[in-house]
């Protein structure tokens, strides 16, 4: 591995200051999710000082992240820039579909279809709104980690390169606040519309300019222009498991 490569870049920082953050908002609403349970402490989204400001914390730090992402942004992996008009390097090739289609789907029914057996213990009431804002919590760490280390999504269904390549990057957002659907909280709602709101003009960019989302017909896409580096996580993650170089190749999902 060169020096290059070994050093953590801009963003690969941003995305493990995002995931401390994370993780600390998962940690304190789980405290206080387990406490409203054991010392009648009120529910998270009843209101209260404490629940009140740290859902406006949330909320707004999510809004900001959101908006952000409808523009292009230096702060964001190449992944989601893709969509742009501005990023596409024509390299006068058609763009190469790899099962993209089938795999997008799998995931589509996967995940939304388990989130709604989800809603539905939430009708029933085996859930209650608490779990349901611990699994969008849960699912923001799950996010970035995809990023960093492992996406099932990736390795299992898409088998794209690395996030640069990926086909459903901008559907994060969407993914991680479904759990809202099933909770009557506005905040929620609105994060939920605003995400689901990325992932159709995501959608839209697609159907309309589908040579941006692929290496083949977009040279931004290429590795030669990547200054990211955030294979290499995923790199050194498998070479310390299985103790053997790994090309990033191999460890993107590659054939």
């Amino acid at each position: 591995m060169d020096k290059t490569s070994s050093k953590h870049t801009i963003l690969s920082i941003y995305h493990y200051g995002r995931l401390v953050i994370r993780i600390i908002a998962f940690l304190f609403l789980l405290d206080h999710f387990i406490l409203s349970r054991y010392i009648g402490l009120p529910d998270l989204l009843a209101s209260s000082a404490v629940s009140d400001a740290a859902v406006i914390v949330i909320f707004i730090a999510f809004t900001i992240e959101m908006a952000f992402r409808f523009f292009p942004n230096p702060l964001e992996c190449r992944g989601v820039q893709k969509q742009f008009k501005r990023n596409l390097i024509k390299t006068g090739n058609p763009p190469a579909v790899h099962g993209d289609h089938k795999g997008t789907m799998l995931v589509a029914i996967l995940f939304f279809g388990g989130n709604a057996v989800f809603g539905l213990l939430h009708d029933f009431g085996v859930f209650d709104d608490g779990i349901m804002v611990l699994l969008s919590s849960l699912y923001s760490i799950g996010d970035i980690v995809c990023i960093l280390f492992f996406c099932p999504f990736q390795s299992w269904f898409l088998h794209n390169k690395c996030c640069t390549t990926c086909r459903i990057y901008n559907w994060d957002f969407a993914m991680l606040f479904t759990p809202m659907l099933f909770v009557d909280n506005w905040y929620g709602r609105i994060l939920l519309g605003m995400a689901f709101l990325l992932m159709l003009r995501w959608e839209l960019a697609f159907f309309f300019r589908p040579e941006n989302f692929y290496e083949s017909s977009n040279a931004y896409l290429k590795c030669a222009n990547c200054d990211e580096k955030l294979c290499v996580h995923k790199k050194r993650l498998r070479k310390r498991l299985t103790g053997k170089p790994v090309s990033v190749g191999e460890e993107e999902g590659m054939p």
